[in-house]
């Protein structure tokens, strides 16, 4: 029997609000079984991958904002959403690589804990792809992947009845200025950085998703298939 299979479907530049709207349908079909017309029997789920457009603060299921926040972030121009996924408050927008793998565990036989620990160790495995070797996940109460004390992913996933969606979010070249209106993730007394400011060069979303999709094919043990036969 070979290796399971993940759609990969790459949104481009959209807002938030689409990639979860894409995420959701994607979970209607998993959660209906295999044969859909979107998904066949074979397939484990699907890799959704975007750069998202414009500031977005999201909340996850501890929340994270206060209402006086939350006026306070809109006048700034950005949008607030609240989400299904673990964790606190954090920031996604341009120059950022959003990464949600909607899964089905049982296919690509693990359980959520090793799926969290499979998502830090793919941005671990780009970040040493790009020369930064100290990258490094870290014990609870910490998730994502740091650099030393310096958050450089952040990761929150969301899981039932097996299925996942939410994921990671990679900073490549995002303004870390927004993540100062915010305590990220709701920790004090920690950074936030992104691979530009640490390599010293612009990195963008594109240029780190070929190596992202190495580490993945290789961490999850799968095979990407996609529209445009890129695996």
């Amino acid at each position: 029997m070979g290796q399971p299979a993940v759609r990969l479907v790459w949104l481009g530049r959209v807002r938030y609000t689409e990639l979860l709207a894409v995420q959701d349908r994607w979970l209607r079909q998993l959660q209906a079984g295999p044969g859909t017309e979107a998904l066949s029997g074979t397939e484990a789920g699907a890799l959704l991958l975007c750069e998202p457009v414009g500031p977005m603060y999201t909340t996850g299921l501890r929340g994270g904002l206060t209402p006086k926040e939350t006026a306070r972030l809109r006048t700034l121009g950005a949008e607030v959403c609240a989400t299904g996924r673990g964790g606190l408050a954090t920031f996604h927008g341009p120059g950022q690589l959003l990464c949600h793998p909607v899964l089905d565990l049982r296919r690509l036989g693990l359980r959520l804990r090793t799926h969290v620990a499979a998502l830090e160790a793919c941005a671990v495995r780009l970040c040493e792809f790009l020369g930064l070797l100290d990258a490094r996940a870290r014990p609870p109460p910490y998730t994502g992947v740091w650099l030393e004390e310096r958050k450089i992913c952040a990761i929150g996933v969301r899981c039932g009845r097996h299925i996942t969606s939410h994921g990671l979010a990679l900073n490549c070249s995002t303004d870390l200025t927004w993540f100062e209106h915010i305590v990220p993730c709701g920790l004090v007394g920690t950074g936030v950085t992104s691979l530009s400011k640490e390599l010293q060069r612009h990195i963008t979303v594109d240029e780190v998703m070929p190596p992202f999709l190495v580490a993945f094919k290789e961490i999850y043990k799968c095979t990407l298939i996609s529209e445009d036969s890129c695996s």
